[in-house]
């Protein structure tokens, strides 16, 4: 949230819509950082970020911040998060460090995108298979695909979807007590779920920590910044 009186923003979010990078949004909220932001569309017919990206990053994936201060451009989720927490926090948003709780922060803020998002984009990528050959061979892509997710991917996302109720059965946020940025970057693999492989029905848990980082101030703000966000209602409804 820029607040009058403080310096003129250094850092710039490069965003896409529907993506990884509303996370980076909700963060810079939490640390009340002045930022910018660059807007970028994805492709209506194949839904990939647009190639005026690369032109920030050789990649030309969401999200990259660029940081004039430090002269930085830097992709990957974890990876930002990591740098602005450290460069910027000041403390805040991660345990300190030598404790039992900052080892389980750098578990699950690595965990979110090397462990949990793999199965649901092969669940994306499946479901749309069918879709993108041509139509003759539909009917054997639609056989493949739907066998794959019903036999390995799905048992997988299972897997995992318990794990998260598991924990978060055990305490309120995925490290501990208190509010990380290790949930700031879970809340994507959550949101996902909930939205697209049914992560709620039975895992009450689940449904509540999403109903809680939606209810945050900073998270708010992050959405009237970022503009409209499929997943901003995932999580809502009963217990």
């Amino acid at each position: 949230m820029f607040c009058p009186g403080r310096s003129a923003a250094m850092i710039t979010v490069h965003h896409l819509d529907n993506s990884r990078s509303q996370r980076i949004l909700w963060l810079l909220e939490e640390l009340e950082l002045p930022y910018e932001i660059r807007f970028y569309k994805r492709d209506p017919k194949t839904m990939q970020a647009p190639k005026s990206l690369r032109r920030i990053h050789p990649l030309g994936k969401a999200p990259i911040i660029t940081d004039t201060e430090g002269d930085v451009t830097l992709a990957e989720s974890g990876a930002i998060i990591e740098y602005l927490v450290e460069r910027y926090g000041n403390g805040r948003l991660q345990p300190e460090r030598g404790t039992p709780a900052h080892v389980q922060f750098l578990y699950w803020l690595h965990y979110a995108e090397g462990s949990a998002m793999p199965p649901l984009l092969l669940k994306l990528v499946f479901g749309l298979l069918p879709t993108r050959v041509p139509f003759i061979i539909r009917p054997v892509a639609s056989l493949i695909a739907g066998g794959v997710q019903s036999r390995l991917i799905n048992p997988q996302l299972k897997l995992h979807m318990d794990y998260w109720e598991q924990s978060l059965s055990q305490r309120e946020w995925f490290t501990g007590k208190d509010f990380t940025a290790a949930d700031i970057q879970m809340s994507f693999p959550l949101e996902a779920a909930a939205a697209r492989a049914g992560a709620l029905p039975g895992r009450p848990h689940v449904g509540a920590f999403l109903r809680r980082i939606h209810a945050r101030p900073a998270y708010q703000r992050a959405l009237l910044r970022g503009g409209a966000y499929a997943f901003a209602s995932a999580g809502k409804g009963p217990a």
